[in-house]
């Protein structure tokens, strides 16, 4: 907030208004105690004593201004820190938030400004019929100043909503950083995933390859018929498509990354890689920093200030608004003889203006203002029950995944030895193509089932550290034990 002269210290250029000025001072010092409209309270929330799917987990209290430190390094992957820094600095929905941010603190400094008198100054020289049809010039150099008396606390309460619609602004940007940080991990990560899968997908086409090579020798040779060729070829063919894709869907990630970092998808080219990032594994038993953490809540709890506030301006505009006002300066015919004392003209004095009648505008705008702010609260709570939904959820992920990921890799495993075993009964006829093409189709579904696992294990762990605002940390912002 910046720093402001008080109204005694304001320089005028005419002294006959010090006056008025001292009055005015001593009037506001005497009523600045009274302010319409209810003083906030933040909305209660119930919350449970710990989570459902971790009973380890406990709640804590908000802290949202908590420092959330580079949560992705958590998956060892410098490419992916690397763009991390290009969207933290280039990322236009981040750029969008912290212009809004400083158009709330534009409209803070327009509210503050109420607090103050204001000042005008004016010349002019006018040439018309004055004095008995006389033709002659007119000058005059004068000054106004006009203060509304914040009697009923509107300025108060405006800038109370300044104040609370600035912080939501600025827990806006956190949250909007947070959004697009975990947005370009998932796709980020969900690429990689995609780069082993489609390696994986590709040798299984060159096995599917010499397994229809091997079908048309023995066909050539009187051991099989044209079926077995026919369905061998097919599934050749259906691997390829599974293959391209996998290639489309990388593309199209490899796009939203580019997007991401504020960069042209044209210009943007990921390389690549021949394995996967690290999966961290979310350590059991940390205390939950959801409503520490989250940006998101605290955005969604100011703008309930914000609406308190409003209410307040609103009941204002029932009551008499008092102004007082003084003009000064000095008029007369001769530019040389203006300044002096015969000349010298000026007012001083009350005003009290109050609307009597508008059709009921004024009751409108006042439940207008009691509906948002009942909307806010509402907005405020169900937040806080999706961040524990979210939680709740990705902790279950977490689980199930990683009992899903074991058995599967048990499954793939399994299905290699099955395929190994019915190709070398097909090459010496002790086994039908229908058998290997079995064994084969098997082992390609429990291979990809696997790297679906494995994106959604990256994706659950990415939503996760989100839901708690970015990382595990305690309310030091020291790294858990086991993490």
């Amino acid at each position: 907030m910046k720093t402001r002269k008080t109204p005694d210290t304001i320089p005028h250029p005419l002294t006959c208004m010090k006056a008025p000025l001292l009055v005015a001072a001593i009037s506001s010092f005497l009523i600045t105690g009274c302010a319409v409209g209810p003083d906030y309270v933040q909305p209660e929330i119930e919350v449970p004593a710990n989570y459902k799917e971790d009973a380890l987990w406990k709640l804590a209290r908000p802290a949202d201004e908590m420092p959330k430190g580079q949560w992705w390094k958590v998956f060892k992957d410098p490419v992916l820190d690397q763009l991390m820094d290009q969207l933290n600095q280039q990322n236009l929905t981040i750029v969008q938030a912290e212009a809004q941010y400083r158009q709330a603190s534009a409209y803070l400094e327009q509210a503050e400004s109420g607090l103050f008198p204001t000042l005008d100054v004016g010349a002019s020289r006018v040439r018309g019929t004055h004095n008995k049809g006389t033709v002659s010039n007119l000058n005059e150099v004068s000054g106004s100043v006009s203060w509304e008396i914040d009697i009923w606390g509107e300025i108060r309460r405006s800038i109370e909503a300044g104040e609370a619609g600035q912080a939501a602004s600025l827990a806006n940007i956190a949250a909007t950083r947070l959004s697009a940080q975990a947005q370009l991990a998932k796709a980020y990560l969900e690429l990689r995933v995609l780069d082993c899968q489609i390696v994986r997908l590709k040798e299984s086409e060159k096995l599917l390859e010499e397994s229809l090579k091997l079908t048309r020798n023995q066909y050539n040779a009187g051991v099989v018929s044209d079926a077995d060729v026919a369905q061998a070829e097919s599934v050749w063919k259906n691997a390829q498509t599974t293959t391209l894709d996998a290639g489309l869907a990388r593309t199209q990630l490899e796009h939203a990354i580019a997007v991401l970092i504020g960069q042209p998808p044209a210009t943007f080219t990921l390389e690549v890689a021949d394995g996967t990032p690290e999966l961290p594994t979310i350590p059991a038993g940390i205390p939950s920093q959801m409503l520490e953490r989250r940006p998101d809540i605290a955005v969604a709890e100011r703008r309930v200030a914000q609406a308190n506030a409003e209410i307040g301006v609103a009941k204002a505009a029932f009551f008499p608004a008092l102004t007082l006002s003084a003009t000064g300066g000095w008029r007369h015919t001769s530019f040389n003889d203006l300044f002096t004392v015969p000349n010298r003209i000026w007012s001083i004095g009350p005003a009290i203006a109050m609307n009597i009648f508008d059709a009921g505008l004024r009751r409108a705008k006042s439940d207008e203002a009691i509906a948002v702010y009942d909307e806010k609260v509402a907005a405020y709570r169900q937040q806080v029950l999706t961040a524990f939904q979210e939680v709740e959820d990705n902790l279950a992920a977490q689980n199930y995944l990683h009992h899903e990921a074991e058995h599967q890799m048990t499954a793939v495993d399994a299905a290699k030895r099955a395929e190994h075993i019915m190709m070398n009964r097909y090459r010496v006829g002790t086994a039908s193509y229908l058998e290997v093409l079995t064994a084969q189709n098997t082992r390609i579904s429990a291979e990809n089932t696997w790297w679906n696992i494995r994106k959604r294990q990256f994706t659950s762990a990415t939503s996760l550290i989100a839901a708690l605002g970015g990382g595990w940390q305690n309310t030091e912002n020291r790294p858990v034990p086991g993490s």
